[in-house]
Formats: C-alpha cells, structure tokens, sequence
C-alpha cells in the first residue's frame, strides 16, 4: 500500500516558524544575547533545535548525549513510588542535568518531548543556570 502525500505534510515540511527564544545562565553567555524572535524551517522543536544549534554552538550545554548526563546525583534518595505520572525524553533526546528547555512555559517532556509543535510565536526558554557551591 503506496503512502499518500498530502498538502498539509508537504507545507510543514517547507513552513517557516518564528519564536521568541529566551536564553538564561550558560546559554545565554554563549549565545551573546537574552531574548531575540528566531526563525528556522519546520513546526517541531526537534527541528528548531537543529536550526538553532547550527547557528549557535550550544548543544554540549543543553543536550545530554547519555543517560548519565541527564541525571542529577547526591541530593537526596528517590522514593520507591513517585507521585503522579513521570515520563522522561527517550535516550538522545534529554537536556543535561539542570539544563531545561521550556515550550511556553512548560518543560518539553511534559510535552511531546522533541516533537513537541510549535506554532507562531510561541516562546521557548533554553537554560543552563550558574551553579556555585561551597
């Protein structure tokens, strides 16, 4: 059985989105800037990402490119039956520990997690806050 093109997933792969893009901590010294609109090809957030990490080399300080350096250790035991539902981002498609990425105000594996859709100016927060100790 032949798969059907239609008009709707021809123009999503050709549509344009702006967002408004906010930067904090690490991220925003990297990039030089705190919130500006940015445009890329495409409707998803995986997508966005690929457009922004290309012209901005900050990946390494958002994405996790292991399990390990998605998780947080030392702070306190997890309990043996969380609250509520708990998902995380499939393996390759988590930020690094304490680094979030936000689609309105809402973390992206609350979501759809990468294939989260975003519209027209939505806005998408990129963190890696300053942490001190002692």
């Amino acid at each position: 059985m032949a798969t059907r093109t239609t008009t709707e997933d021809h123009a999503d792969a050709t549509q344009s989105t702006t967002v408004e893009v906010t930067c904090t901590g690490h991220v925003r010294t990297a990039v030089g800037r705190h919130r500006f609109p940015f445009t890329f090809e495409g409707t998803t957030l995986a997508e966005f990402l690929e457009a922004f990490f290309a012209e901005y080399d900050v990946a390494d300080l958002l994405i996790a490119e292991t399990e390990a350096e998605s998780t947080a250790r030392g702070w306190a035991p997890a309990p043996a039956e969380l609250p509520g539902t708990w998902r995380k981002n499939p393996e390759g498609e988590q930020t690094r520990a304490y680094a979030r990425i936000l689609v309105n105000g809402r973390f992206n594996e609350h979501n759809e997690g990468f294939q989260t859709r975003l519209e027209e100016g939505d806005r998408v927060a990129l963190m890696n806050p300053f942490m001190f100790c002692c």
